[in-house]
């Protein structure tokens, strides 16, 4: 299947929980990104720029708006549907996400950025690695 801004994968291993730099976190909470990241585990719409849509549950979503999804019905911009098994769409290629209604949107970006101070506290009381630990004389 040749699509603009979405490409099918076979199915790895499963999602991976938390953030892979600081400059991710760092994004993450600074932008609407967390309420995407919310969306893990929920089933959704993904309209993309060339006008193709893909609905199904969301597996990841990084800091840069790339989404992986699953159980994925994809409809290209000729109405072709195409059922796939998984989904990476990278984060330049979306155009709107739809938000489903049983979501209560403060409620998950307040959870979401709990979820980055908590992360970010870890690694302030010794945790995470330890070229980054703050030094002290």
């Amino acid at each position: 299947m040749e699509s603009e801004g979405a490409e099918s994968r076979s199915s790895g291993p499963g999602p991976v929980e938390g953030f892979h730099s600081i400059r991710e976190r760092t994004i993450a909470e600074n932008s609407m990104v967390v309420l995407l990241q919310g969306l893990q585990g929920e089933v959704t719409t993904v309209d993309m720029r060339n006008e193709s849509t893909a609905r199904g549950r969301v597996i990841n979503v990084d800091a840069f708006m790339n989404i992986r999804m699953e159980e994925v019905l994809y409809r290209d911009r000729r109405g072709q549907v195409t059922q796939l098994q998984d989904l990476f769409i990278t984060g330049r290629n979306i155009r709107y996400v739809h938000i489903p209604d049983h979501m209560d949107i403060m409620k998950t970006i307040q959870s979401q950025l709990a979820k980055i101070h908590r992360a970010r506290n870890f690694a302030s009381q010794g945790g995470g690695r330890k070229e980054y630990a703050k030094k002290t004389k």
